[in-house]
């Protein structure tokens, strides 16, 4: 069975992580993604541990494109990438603003040359103001969007960094969102239209329902850091670590139940779920002492009997084996020639009839180089000549 963006052609201009896993996203649901790349290639293809010459981030945030490597400071080379334009469905770019419409392929040339293109311009800090300018990597993000205040330590409350780069996937999973939407909109209208995503504006949007929830209504803002107390939670058992969680009234009596602990349950600092939120910090500072004396496996079991969320903490590396997710087949082993055997996390939306795959690995720089070319109508000649002016690179050369 094909997948749900069959004929869906994309032309893939991006780096880094930001735009690449977008339009991987759409790859994986059977879009067909051409990844033009510079002579000097996406720079995350030199991050990280590689096989068969490709980085494994790389290889995540890549994988079931073709690649086709084009000199677009050549005449010669920008003539290709407007023979790629043509017939495509999406544009893609992550440049700073002003670097496309330099190269000459700005909103209305490439219109002219595909009036049913959806062009979509991914920035840092969107197209104008004080910060426009500058280079932008994830820390940049989230220094200016509250992520550190969010995730500053509950003791000393210094600013720290989430340990991933969430500002760009949160802009990807936003741009693939976009993305379809403006295609669908398409075939309603027949109208196609221009995308403009800010990593800014997506990591502030991401967090806004609870992480920014004190500033909603207007004139009666609040701190809600005053209601976070000073742990996370993770509490600490006698043979590990676990996470446990009541909100609702049930859940509370069934926590206070699991851990022996009835008096807890009239306690009118905990009677509601509004009380229980005020006095966040010595409820967790009490459940935490609570569960030091029991085991995981055996607190945990009591803690699912009646009702109340909770899970162990596990590692990167137990992942695969935890049997949750051996039994949603979340992580899936694929086998391609010259990679051997790859671990990835299996697109995660399931559809019924139109399913996701990976269908290719990631490809080396210029690998469809001439393949591409092929297919956008220039013959051998034109190729060859190409590829000796340097505007086209081949793998092969």
């Amino acid at each position: 069975m094909s997948g749900a963006l069959e004929g869906i052609k994309i032309i893939d201009l991006t780096t880094m992580v930001s735009g690449p896993m977008a339009a991987t996203i759409l790859a994986d649901q059977g879009a067909e993604v051409i990844k033009v790349e510079s002579p000097r290639g996406d720079e995350m293809r030199n991050i990280g541990n590689k096989r068969n010459d490709v980085a494994a981030g790389f290889f995540s945030c890549n994988r079931g494109k073709r690649s086709i490597c084009v000199d677009l400071k050549a005449e010669s080379g920008k003539e290709v990438l407007r023979e790629l334009v043509r017939d495509a469905d999406v544009f893609m770019q992550n440049f700073r603003p002003g670097a496309i419409e330099r190269m000459g392929f700005d909103d209305k040339a490439l219109r002219a040359l595909n009036p049913r293109l959806i062009n979509v311009s991914i920035s840092g800090f969107g197209e104008k103001g004080p910060y426009a300018h500058k280079r932008v990597y994830d820390p940049v993000i989230q220094a200016l969007t509250g992520a550190t205040d969010i995730q500053a330590d509950r003791d000393t409350g210094r600013p720290k960094m989430f340990r991933i780069i969430i500002a760009d996937k949160v802009t990807s999973l936003t741009a693939a969102q976009a993305i379809t939407a403006a295609l669908f909109a398409r075939e309603r209208t027949g109208e196609a239209q221009h995308i403009r995503l800010s990593m800014l504006d997506a990591m502030i949007s991401f967090f806004w329902p609870e992480g920014m929830s004190g500033m909603t209504f207007v004139g009666d803002e609040i701190d809600v850091r005053r209601y976070q107390g000073t742990m996370d939670l993770i509490y600490e058992t006698r043979d590990g670590y676990i996470t446990a969680g009541a909100i609702s009234d049930a859940e509370w009596r069934g926590l206070c139940e699991a851990l022996e602990k009835p008096e807890w349950v009239d306690d009118p600092r905990f009677a509601d779920t509004t009380a229980r939120f005020r006095n966040a910090g010595v409820r967790k500072e009490i459940t935490a002492e609570a569960l030091k004396n029991w085991n995981s496996d055996e607190i945990l079991a009591r803690l699912d009997d009646r009702g109340v969320p909770s899970a162990p903490l596990l590692s990167r590396l137990d992942l695969p084996d935890h049997p949750q997710i051996r039994e949603n087949d979340t992580i899936a082993i694929y086998e391609f020639e010259g990679h051997g055997r790859v671990r990835q996390a299996r697109p995660a939306a399931e559809f019924e009839a139109t399913p996701s795959s990976v269908r290719r690995p990631a490809p080396k720089l210029g690998e469809h180089t001439v393949e591409i070319a092929r297919e956008a109508g220039l013959d051998e000649s034109q190729i060859t000549r190409l590829i000796d002016s340097g505007a086209l690179r081949s793998m092969r050369n």
